[in-house]
């Protein structure tokens, strides 16, 4: 059985067996995180941080989480709203002026964190999603696909620069340097959203499933996948240098289990952990307000969408493409994080599936 580094509480011994398992079967690395009333119950790791498989998996290795990073750009908003400074009903335009143009005059902000808006695809190049004022002013020129709240489609990589945009315009700063001043810095979570150069050592590249190469495209059906209709991004793009340093708050989020689950923490605590109060309970139950119930018309599935948090009964979250995945529970006061380097194909990945379940039990 593969080795697993790091400590649990006895009653959770099967978490570590289940990461353990999933190595056994060939993924590289990953990292697995339970938190329960703010604290660690499980905080484990194991594999290699390299597609070689010559790098161990540290207990700082941080990789990209690809759309978890929806949860940290969302919670950013929540915070904004529960101090009075973002009003979630109110039409976009009133922070991001240029927005209100070509029939996105009745967007609302709610709409940006439900993917309800409208536009879901980046056609841009690549390279415009490395320079914010490019990808900003993009989208604020689009025309909605569809009556803004009406339907949902995944908004995989435009939902980071929609709501971003509309914290940068009340806060004056970006939101990687808002979640970092706010919310990462003060709960000393090792989470990034535009990672400094002196990271890079720590970083496990993401690693295409079996069979395939840095080529390996996103948008398959059926998983959190970016849109087929806008320009495709490859394995390759997130692991490139501008990708890193950039900001794409839907994402570029790097961290670890650890670092997820500590900052999603905070919405299964009723927005304090470690005597640090972020959120009201009313702020945090805001998440849970149902926005759309139906079938996404990008990823071709039902869902459910909170306010920047899929629903699942009575848990939320969200997972990223690649694997990684997060769940809060509010009523167990609990989170649990999975975060790997190890791509699977979709249609048969159900490992973040299989953590939550075996934490429950």
């Amino acid at each position: 059985m593969a080795s697993i580094q790091g400590s649990y509480d006895e009653r959770f011994t099967a978490v570590p067996r289940a990461l353990a398992r999933l190595l056994d079967e060939g993924d590289a690395g990953a990292s697995v995180a339970v938190f329960v009333d703010g604290e660690p119950v499980v905080d484990v790791w194991g594999g290699y941080a390299d597609a070689d498989r010559t790098v161990p998996w540290q207990r700082d290795t941080i990789t990209n989480v690809w759309s978890v990073t929806k949860t940290m750009t969302a919670l950013c908003a929540l915070v904004l709203a529960d101090r009075g400074e973002l009003d979630l009903a109110a039409p976009v335009g009133r922070y991001w002026r240029e927005f209100a143009v070509a029939g996105k005059e009745k967007v609302l902000v709610r709409h940006l964190l439900a993917h309800t808006a409208g536009l879901p695809d980046w056609d841009g190049p690549v390279e415009d999603l490395y320079a914010w004022p490019s990808a900003t002013a993009r989208l604020a020129a689009q025309a909605p696909q569809w009556e803004p709240g009406s339907a949902a489609g995944y908004h995989s990589l435009t939902q980071g620069f929609l709501v971003g945009e509309v914290v940068r315009r009340i806060t004056g700063r970006t939101v990687g340097g808002f979640f970092a001043e706010e919310v990462a810095r003060p709960l000393g979570a090792d989470f990034h959203i535009g990672l400094p150069a002196e990271h890079d050592h720590r970083v496990a590249l993401t690693v295409p499933p079996p069979s395939w190469d840095e080529d390996y495209a996103a948008g398959a059906p059926g998983g959190s996948a970016l849109p087929a209709a806008g320009t495709t991004i490859r394995v390759r793009d997130g692991s490139s240098i501008a990708w890193r340093r950039a900001q794409i708050p839907a994402a570029s989020g790097f961290g670890n289990a650890r670092s997820v689950a500590l900052v999603q923490s905070v919405m299964a605590c009723g927005g304090a952990v470690r005597d640090l109060r972020l959120l009201s309970r009313a702020g945090c139950d805001r998440a849970r307000e149902e926005q759309f119930n139906g079938v996404d018309r990008i990823l071709g599935m039902p869902v459910r969408y909170g306010l920047g948090y899929g629903l699942f009964g009575g848990t939320h979250g969200w997972a990223g493409w690649g694997g990684s995945i997060v769940m809060v529970d509010p009523d167990a006061r609990m989170a649990v994080a999975y975060v790997t380097n190890q791509m699977r194909e979709p249609a048969d990945d159900d490992r973040g599936l299989e953590i939550i379940t075996t934490a429950y039990a």
